[in-house]
């Protein structure tokens, strides 16, 4: 089975399937120290990272973004001085999609890439 970061996003229409609580908690352990919240009625995956100034975080963002752009699947960003909050979830179903988790992956590895 590949893992999140090796998959694709589907096109997700408004009857796309949300994810399950049996896909979630299967789906969870690739993203760890992402956060399940609700806002709204609506579940949504959700992190804060950190950043040592300004322009790391906006550089992150920008980078969010791209990866967004590439996908067709885009998140809410909030960024700060040394620090970017970034939620996903899917417009079109009010809820969770498989998109979301490999989102909130390539996420982590973008991170990861302005960590070292």
């Amino acid at each position: 089975m590949p893992t999140l970061l090796q998959e694709k996003c589907a096109a997700c229409l408004p009857n796309s399937p949300r994810v399950t609580a049996y896909e979630i908690v299967q789906l969870k352990p690739q993203i760890p120290n992402w956060n399940l919240i609700e806002k709204n009625g609506i579940p949504q995956l959700e992190r804060t990272y950190k950043f040592p100034d300004f322009k790391s975080a906006i550089a992150f963002t920008n980078s969010v973004g791209e990866a967004a752009e590439t996908e067709g699947h885009h998140p809410a960003l909030l960024t700060e001085w040394g620090k970017v909050t970034v939620t996903w979830w899917t417009h079109s179903i009010s809820g969770l999609h498989r998109n979301d988790f490999i989102m909130a992956a390539r996420t982590d590895a973008i991170a990861h890439q302005f960590s070292t």
